[in-house]
């Protein structure tokens, strides 16, 4: 009688909580919400992911449109200058034209002076020839009556010829200064000609490169409306993603009390199933006693832990001296910069440079001074065709230069996206190739 009551004392308790098969079935509800928890948070990183990436490809864009912006404004600056030495080019002739025209007034008036004297002269002669003509050898009779002496004769004879030789000389020296002053104005007429010539294939030069120049700041201007929209882009990407990360964040923190509450739930299930074997083994033993007198129960644990090793690396670039101005040395030494930033108005062959920076950075390196500016580069040495081109030759582009390193390849600064790189000589219409050394 005393070991039935002990059994009923023993097991008594269980009817006061939940049994274990009840926690492990509530234990795999909280490990299957978990697991449903998991998959949507790996839904969210995966679209957080395909943000992220659009974001990058929008960013790259960016960088690519701010790079062909840039090289639009810079050959907008280039074009701009050459429109001032242009318009100063124009003034300057105009002003010439202006000096011709007095001059040809002045010559023109000196013209008909000489004219006037001229006839003038030459109709006083003429009267004088008729004067002598009509009157014959009379004029000679009338000289030797009239004179006292051969001598008084002769030096009147001498007095007459004298007079007409006068006469011719100062015809001729008219007739020379009328020639002389046709001959002048003909000469800036003509001068005026050219003038004029010049001054319409620079009005016609203007012209285009205004056209040109307008075309540019369309362009430019649609670079920036499309900065604009991709940065609108990339302020969405940013919004999305940050919703993304507070939504992951969000269900990071339900994956963790779950698994909190499940490992909980764990605990109380096995410390449930222990007392329930426990009970049972007591149980078992007190029945047992009932025939033997004996009891008897055991119960062990074990645990282990883990450990994770760690490693980092590194690495620098060094860079080679120029040499000497060789086309292959100058290839050589520029292609060392492959992979350097590109920065709009930088000249810094390593922490950044634009295409003319490039190009006059790597020149000066050799003792070699050429322009800055792309537009201007385009006039430096000597041109040669495409088939004589070298290693080392400057390639110019509408707004972009390079350097040409042999078998149809070029090394340029690109855009911020690309930085420095090698390139397909014929990747954009050449405009010429340079010669330098």
């Amino acid at each position: 009688m005393t070991a039935l009551i002990l059994v009923l004392s023993v097991t008594a308790p269980v009817c006061a909580t939940q049994s274990s098969e009840e926690l492990y079935n509530k234990q795999k509800e909280l490990h299957e919400e978990g697991q449903k928890l998991e998959q949507e948070k790996k839904r969210a990183e995966e679209a957080q992911n395909a943000a992220q990436q659009s974001l990058n490809e929008t960013n790259d864009s960016i960088r690519e449109i701010t790079g062909e912006r840039d090289m639009v404004n810079e050959a907008i600056g280039d074009l701009n200058d050459d429109l001032v030495s242009l318009l100063a080019t124009i003034d300057m002739i105009t002003a010439q034209i202006a000096d011709t025209e007095t001059q040809i007034a002045d010559t023109q008036a000196e013209y008909e002076e000489a004219k006037a004297l001229e006839e003038e002269q030459y109709e006083a002669m003429k009267a004088r020839a008729k004067f002598m003509y009509e009157k014959g050898d009379q004029d000679m009779i009338v000289l030797l009556l009239q004179s006292e002496t051969i001598s008084d004769f002769l030096n009147r004879a001498f007095y007459v010829k004298q007079l007409h030789d006068y006469d011719r000389q100062e015809l001729e020296n008219y007739i020379r200064c009328k020639e002389a002053a046709d001959a002048l104005r003909e000469q800036l007429e003509e001068q005026k000609s050219e003038l004029e010539a010049d001054q319409f294939e620079l009005e016609q030069s203007k012209a285009d490169m205004e056209e040109i120049l307008a075309e540019l700041q369309v362009e430019a201007e649609n670079y920036e409306l499309m900065l604009v929209h991709a940065r609108q882009d990339a302020a969405a990407y940013q919004m999305k993603i940050k919703q993304q990360a507070g939504a992951i964040d969000k269900l990071a923190d339900q994956i963790r009390a779950k698994a909190a509450e499940e490992n909980k739930i764990k605990k109380e299930a096995d410390a449930a199933k222990k007392r329930e074997d426990e009970e049972k083994a007591a149980a078992e033993a007190a029945a047992a006693a009932l025939e033997s007198g004996k009891e008897t129960g055991t119960i062990t644990s074990s645990s282990s832990t883990t450990t994770k090793p760690s490693s980092s690396s590194g690495s620098t670039k060094t860079y080679s001296a120029a040499g000497s101005a060789t086309g292959n040395n100058i290839v050589a030494f520029a292609c060392q910069f492959v992979g350097n930033p590109y920065v709009a108005g930088g000249t810094s062959l390593t922490d950044g440079c634009d295409c003319s920076g490039f190009t006059m950075s790597v020149y000066k390196a050799f003792g070699i001074s050429i322009p800055r500016t792309s537009w201007s580069q385009q006039r430096v040495g000597r041109e040669v065709s495409f088939e004589e081109a070298q290693p080392g030759d400057i390639v110019c582009y509408a707004g972009h230069v390079a350097i040409y390193i042999g078998n149809g390849q070029i090394v340029h600064a690109s855009t911020q996206k690309t930085g420095i790189k090698y390139g397909n000589v014929n990747y954009k219409t050449i405009i010429t190739i340079r010669r330098v050394i």
